[in-house]
């Protein structure tokens, strides 16, 4: 949900104020650059999960509050909704059972939300964007009770000086419409990954994961429907990015410095640059007073950086001892469908992106960056159908690219890293299968919308049916 603030009106003193500490504190990164104050700790993975509360009939419920206050779970927090909540999982090292233990926290933790929202005649759900979600859902009055949202939504309207935000998404059907506000962002509920890296590598590491933006997002399409129109295989890609709708700088339209974006270009020496960026490129939303933090954790600039919503977003950490880490979070997957496609997808996203960095030439010599955005969004748009230029200069679609070079290469990255072998074949053999078959979350959904038509509430409910089940979703009838 990001760091909870204590007010929502500010001054312009409140603004300069902010600027000149996170000012000093990106000039204090760069000496913790300088010398080497990073934990040298690298390989440690997590990931965070968006999931809806929903009633038996599918239909978003919003009871997030009561819900989060009978599971009293400080790993659950609550989202920008009342129908959002957030599953956290510890992080691990990246090595040996990783995998099967990070399957076994998430099902023990899933099983305990549900546990929970059946006493309260509901259902937990994990989709990129539920088919039921009505633009009626989409209100203030559905927004969670926290400041920090109240915040955001204020100085987003405060920079678009009241105008709302236009939705205009062109996929298999068009969807244009005007909204009030930023509760256009609540419908798009995400799986985002962190692995700490370090500071040597975080370059390499950070261009890897742009790279495997485009294949990640095609194998793990999970949101083909919004307000009853079939639009792209991954449409919680451009309804985030227009939902929030926010460039950077005051007077610029750039997307590539938006407050959601695929970014300007590849990171040539360090993530410091992307700090530097946030300095540079994007004022303040949250100018919150936090001297009262000690200056050595860098609040202001770490709060910052929570509101510049990149498809990759590097984060700033502490060990136990107060040491700074450094991680790298992917942002492009959405929720679901089932627990089982969840790790794989995980074991997928780390073991490409380990691949990626251990090329050479490096990722950012040997794929030009307009192409690696162009294939995130035509991924995005067209699944493992979309054809995208790859590392040689060859065009192919994913599916292929997938089958003959990226399956390969993020079994290397996961033998690289001393996985346990059996569970790379376990989680591999989830996404070759779905790779295979081309069924993944949005396929399904749209293969079953096509053959029992247009009930929005059928389709939901044998989602929800199938998820429960527990087999990953090349599996699941139609």
């Amino acid at each position: 949900m990001g760091q909870e603030i204590f007010c929502s009106a500010f001054t312009q003193q409140d603004f300069w104020r902010f600027q000149n500490r996170l000012r000093a504190e990106t000039a204090e990164l760069a000496d913790w650059f300088r010398v080497e104050r990073f934990t040298a700790t690298q390989g440690v993975a997590g990931f965070e999960i968006e999931a809806w509360l929903v009633d038996r009939q599918g239909q978003p419920a919003p009871i997030n509050e009561v819900f989060l206050a009978r599971l009293a779970n400080p790993l659950v927090v609550p989202e920008l909704s009342v129908f959002n909540i957030e599953l956290n999982t510890p992080q691990l090292p990246l090595y040996g059972p990783a995998l099967r233990q990070m399957h076994a926290n998430l099902e023990h933790l899933w099983q305990h939300c549900q546990r929970v929202a059946a006493e309260l005649g509901g259902l937990v759900m994990l989709i990129g964007i539920p088919p039921t979600l009505q633009i009626q859902n989409l209100t203030l009055e559905h927004m969670s009770c926290r400041e920090r949202y109240r915040a955001i939504n204020e100085q987003i309207l405060a920079r678009r000086r009241g105008r709302p935000m236009q939705l205009a998404i062109h996929g298999v059907e068009t969807l244009n419409l005007a909204h009030p506000d930023v509760m256009l962002e609540a419908a798009t509920t995400s799986f985002q990954t962190h692995l700490q890296v370090a500071p040597a590598q975080g370059a390499t590491f950070f261009n890897a994961a742009l790279a495997a933006s485009a294949p990640m997002v095609a194998a793990t399409a999970n949101s083909p429907l919004l307000f009853g129109k079939v639009l792209w295989r991954e449409t919680r890609i451009p309804l985030f990015e227009q939902g929030v709708a926010l460039a950077g700088g005051e007077h610029s339209d750039d997307p590539r410095h938006w407050r959601v974006s695929f970014g300007g270009g590849y990171v040539q020496h360090s993530l410091l640059e992307l700090f530097e960026e946030n300095l540079t490129h994007y004022p303040p939303l949250l100018p919150v007073d936090l001297s009262q933090e000690p200056v050595t954790q860098l609040p202001h600039l770490r709060l910052h950086n929570g509101t510049i919503w990149r498809w990759n977003r590097p984060l700033l950490g502490f060990e136990t001892d107060g040491t700074p880490h450094l991680r790298i979070e992917h942002r492009v997957m959405p929720a679901g469908p089932s627990i089982a496609d969840t790790i794989a997808n995980a074991a997928l996203y780390y073991g490409l992106v380990h691949g990626l960095a251990q090329m050479q030439p490096p990722i950012s010599r040997a794929l030009d960056f307009g192409l690696c955005r162009a294939n995130f969004y035509a991924a995005a748009r067209d699944g493992l159908q979309a054809e995208v230029m790859w590392l040689n200069g060859q065009r192919l679609p994913l599916q292929q690219l997938f089958l003959e070079e990226l399956l390969p290469l993020a079994r290397r990255g996961l033998l690289a890293l001393d996985i346990d072998a059996a569970d790379i074949q376990t989680y591999l053999a989830i996404i070759t299968a779905r790779v295979t078959s081309g069924c993944t979350g949005a396929d399904w959904q749209q293969r079953f919308f096509s053959r029992h038509g247009s009930d929005l509430t059928e389709l939901t409910l044998a989602y929800l049916d199938r998820q429960r089940s527990g087999q990953p979703v090349h599996e699941w009838a139609c």
